[in-house]
């Protein structure tokens, strides 16, 4: 079926979501700004939490509108919803920032594989803080990245703090992410500290931080996009399941998104996350300013910019220098001439 919008009504949106799953393609022909008003159309209808057709409509969306449907996703403390939502989760596309701390993940699961897809080359936020990972999972992550120097190409941010089990062989298979800006390698299994340092400034060019950095704090990252009332669903639906009363602040939680935001308060897991940084030592890794620097103009072009406004004030002067002679130039006769007018 095809959804052809025609005017912006209000019953065009509601019969357009009630459709949604038997849909090949979504046209439209105004903007985006309907698009977005069909997706709320249908996560009111509840279209995205239905069992045989929530993942083909939100396949229909993200099909179509990429990183419009989700922007950022976070996960943080997100075990049971991936277990529940996998195959939508892998449906989000054109993400750029991805929280899965604190997921139990481990070496194996899936989602470390579907991170190098295609789908989300565009990921520049990478953080997998505490998910039981070792040499072995980075080992599979970056596969194909290494081999195939495909995925991940985009990341700037990573955060593999909290797995004890990463050691210095795993810090090399982190080389073929070239862009990467800022890594943060605290309370992992690390021996010796200074040859990790020095391994890393000469394979990534990233040097060591004095201080924390604000790119690894736990509120860098927040859910972004179309569905991230699906996302505050899925929460509530798993907290049902797991704890009735806590599916209270999982409601409570989802006002920012039609009403009034809450005052934003930290979660246990973060307080948690700040005590255990507590007791390890701070291992955080940047690019050095001069080369995360937006101007891609080289010293030259730099000093010929900064030397144009001095030319045009000269050649202003000069050629008003050049009137004046000029001026001054006429002839006794030429004189007389304008002298009459």
């Amino acid at each position: 079926m095809t959804i052809l919008h025609k005017s912006e009504s209000k019953m065009s949106y509601y019969l357009g979501a009630e459709n949604v799953p038997e849909g090949e393609r979504i046209y439209v022909r105004e903007n985006e700004q309907i698009a977005e008003k069909l997706f709320y159309a249908a996560d009111a209808r509840q279209k995205f939490m239905e069992s045989k057709t929530g993942l083909y409509a939100l396949q229909t969306f993200t099909n179509a509108y990429g990183c419009l449907v989700l922007q950022k996703l976070c996960l943080r403390n997100g075990s049971l919803i991936i277990s529940e939502k996998l195959e939508e989760i892998k449906s989000f596309q054109g993400l750029t920032h991805l929280d899965l701390s604190c997921c139990k993940l481990g070496d194996d699961h899936e989602l470390l594989e579907h991170v190098t897809n295609e789908s989300l080359s565009s990921l520049t936020h990478l953080l997998l803080k505490h998910n039981c990972l070792s040499d072995i999972g980075l080992r599979k992550m970056t596969a194909r990245v290494r081999v195939m120097k495909k995925g991940l190409e985009n990341l700037s941010v990573l955060d593999l703090s909290c797995n004890p089990r990463i050691t210095n062989k795993g810090v090399r298979y982190l080389c073929p992410f070239k862009k990467l800006n800022y890594l943060d390698l605290s309370g992992t299994g690390l021996r010796d500290t200074k040859e990790v340092i020095d391994q890393i400034q000469t394979l990534i060019d990233l040097v060591r931080s004095k201080i924390p950095l604000k790119e690894f704090d736990n509120s860098s990252c927040k859910t972004e996009g179309w569905a991230e009332q699906v996302i505050l669903q899925w929460k509530h639906a798993v907290l049902e399941v797991v704890n009735p009363k806590e599916s209270i602040k999982s409601r409570l939680a989802a006002q920012h998104f039609y009403g009034k935001r809450p005052r934003a308060e930290e979660s246990p897991e973060s307080l948690l996350g700040k005590k255990q940084r507590q007791n390890y030592e701070n291992l955080q890794f940047y690019r050095e300013r001069t080369e995360i620097s937006d101007n891609p103009l080289p010293q030259r072009d730099m000093e010929m910019m900064e030397e144009l406004p001095k030319r045009r004030r000269t050649a202003t002067e000069q050629k008003k220098q050049h009137l004046q002679s000029e001026l001054f130039s006429f002839s006794q006769t030429e004189w007389d001439l304008l002298n009459s007018y």
